[in-house]
């Protein structure tokens, strides 16, 4: 099982109006190759190999089958959210009973105090989504009250699919919007969240981390908080981050390792924080690679509801 851990515990939808400038220059950087599955297209037309590597091998470096080790510690948040009711613990139990019913490990993250780091895995990746949103929705930040999800032309918070989306609240969603503190951020922790969530894109839309209008945004925003509460680095919140969002859209990143090492770059050298950047990881500008290279779909990735 693959570990990210920082280096301190291994010691001890609204869419962008505007293009951004990174897409472009994406765009203009790859705009001279044609690249496909198993091949690249040359200026004269022909096809020659790329590094030879199974499909099989591609998807273990993007998405180990053995899951992930966040460096975040769980802890009793589960227990916090169900008593705040920002989960409401018996419909949550009864969507996941249509599907079989939480797995034990999942079932301790809501009940049990003495959880240790998260794991996220192509199994529980949609219950690991849920969890983070619910602690993204519900936990004070100001990035939720003074963000773009506050800015009036919107209509205000609750028009959003990270908002009105979240159907397994006690009571309205917005009752629990930024109401609890569940992880308390420093001057620099916050300042470290900012930094970071600006440049985390999702690729079911043109946002940023920084407005969480859907539930991966949502997610994402309170795994960041958690992990700058426990003292991980900026380079490990990326690294963190890219696994995860490799799990919530393992099709998407499968295409972007394929287009790496297409280029002759393997996944485990990519800079996270360039891949999931505007010019990568956003709507936007996944559709730049995606325009150049054949798509990889061996993975559904959830949409923006309750998965």
């Amino acid at each position: 099982m693959e570990e990210l851990l920082p280096e301190t515990v291994v010691k001890s939808h609204k869419k962008d109006l505007f293009l951004p400038l990174s897409i472009l220059a994406v765009a203009l950087l790859i705009a001279s190759a044609f690249v496909y599955l198993g091949n690249q297209r040359t200026a004269s037309g022909r096809s020659t190999p790329i590094q030879n590597i199974s499909a099989a091998t591609l998807q273990e470096k993007v998405i180990p089958a053995n899951g992930v080790i966040l460096p975040v510690r769980w802890g009793d948040l589960g227990r916090q959210l169900v008593s705040a009711g920002v989960i409401n613990e018996p419909q949550f139990l009864a969507l996941y009973a249509q599907r079989g019913g939480l797995s034990p490990d999942m079932k301790a993250l809501l009940d049990n105090a003495d959880n240790g780091n998260l794991i996220i895995t192509l199994q529980n990746s949609g219950t690991i989504l849920n969890l983070l949103w619910a602690l993204g929705l519900g936990n004070n930040n100001p990035i939720l009250t003074s963000g773009p999800m506050e800015n009036p032309q919107y209509g205000g918070a609750k028009n959003f699919a990270s908002t009105g989306g979240w159907t397994l609240s006690v009571g309205n969603a917005m009752n629990h919007y930024s109401a609890h503190s569940f992880v308390t951020l420093t001057a620099d922790q916050q300042a470290r969240v900012v930094r970071v969530a600006q440049n985390i894109y999702r690729p079911c839309c043109g946002n940023s981390t920084l407005f969480p209008d859907c539930n991966h945004g949502m997610a994402m925003l309170g795994l960041l908080e958690l992990m700058a509460s426990q003292g991980v680095s900026e380079a490990d919140m990326y690294k963190a981050a890219l696994a995860v969002n490799s799990y919530w859209f393992p099709d998407t990143y499968l295409t972007l390792a394929t287009y790496f090492q297409s280029q002759g770059v393997d996944w485990s050298a990519v800079d996270s924080k360039t891949v999931l950047g505007a010019g990568y990881s956003s709507a936007q500008g996944y559709q730049q690679i995606v325009n150049k290279i054949t798509p990889v779909q061996a993975q559904s990735s959830g949409g923006c509801g309750v998965q």
